[in-house]
């Protein structure tokens, strides 16, 4: 199962350690790690992950490097554009606090009938608004393992 993880470039140390623990929650039950590859949310979340052995993927907007904690690292080149990418790769998604690049990914998520799990974030028809980072990841692995048509 694959799992995206978004969120805010730069955001305050309380949703750093939120994405931190999405994403060794996510790990810890079998699932690979789709971030924007770039700081923030998307760091944090990609290194706990790694912490806990999981496999990170990075779609990255341009040829960059991304982030110290991937596994692989897709260099689209296409800006804002790869989010589309992020989300259509993705079984469900768990968006942690964000900004207007986090609302297009949830906006394309659910329009496509991916399933969304949210902690902090957007309040949106259709997603799933979590009260702590543990229950926004469980719930987007139940979701994926679900198998929910799209």
């Amino acid at each position: 199962m694959q799992i995206a993880v978004c969120g805010a470039s730069v955001c305050g140390e309380d949703l750093l350690e939120a994405a931190r623990t999405v994403g060794r929650t996510l790990a810890e039950r079998g699932a690979v790690v789709l971030t924007g590859g770039r700081g923030g949310v998307m760091e944090a979340a990609a290194r706990g992950a790694r912490e806990a052995g999981g496999l990170v993927v990075g779609v990255l907007p341009d040829l960059s490097d991304g982030n110290p904690y991937l596994s692989v690292r897709v260099r689209t080149g296409m800006g804002h554009a790869r989010n589309v990418i992020l989300v259509q790769s993705a079984d469900s998604v768990v968006a942690v606090g964000g900004e207007f690049g986090t609302l297009s990914e949830l906006a394309i998520a659910l329009k496509e009938g991916i399933p969304v799990a949210c902690y902090r974030s957007w309040d949106l028809p259709g997603a799933l608004a979590c009260a702590t980072p543990e229950e926004a990841a469980l719930a987007a692995v139940r979701a994926a393992r679900s198998g929910v048509p799209r």
